[in-house]
């Protein structure tokens, strides 16, 4: 009697994007960028036997609001993992418009630290709603 072994998961090409909207603290050894970066990279190695690799391109925006989206567009990506919803955007028009791009090139979203599924409706819904106080929140930053 032979064992067969189970078929090897379908590669799931992996891009990890890290911002930080202010240059304060990029200068450092160790910065923000960094530990978003070291933590997307254990995520996306949590997931490894669903076929997940990390890409070796670096999608770092250190001291910018936003970055583009021409890899996404071009199909070498299937997920985008980011440490946290409000490091891919605060506008909730902006995050509308990033969605609308990934679903169209079937591209998952993916938080590090706070659990997504952006194929379902609750899903999107929870997002939107997160991404409303964050939104909120640039807000009050900005009238101070």
């Amino acid at each position: 009697m032979s064992r067969s072994k189970p078929p090897k998961p379908e590669q799931i090409r992996c891009a990890i994007y890290t911002r930080k909207s202010s240059e304060e603290g990029l200068d450092q050894e160790f910065n923000s960028l960094d530990a978003q970066r070291e933590s997307a990279e254990a995520y996306i190695a949590s997931q490894k036997a669903q076929g997940w690799v990390c890409l070796p391109e670096q999608y770092n925006d250190g001291g910018f609001s936003g970055g583009s989206l021409d890899h996404i567009d071009r199909g070498r990506i299937d997920v985008v993992v980011v440490y946290k919803v409000d490091r891919l955007s605060r506008s909730l028009m902006d995050f509308s418009r990033i969605m609308e791009t990934f679903d169209a090139n079937s591209v998952s979203f993916v938080s590090v630290t706070q659990q997504f599924n952006t194929t379902s409706s609750m899903g999107r819904l929870t997002l939107n709603i997160l991404l409303s106080f964050a939104q909120f929140e640039r807000e009050i930053i900005g009238e101070r």
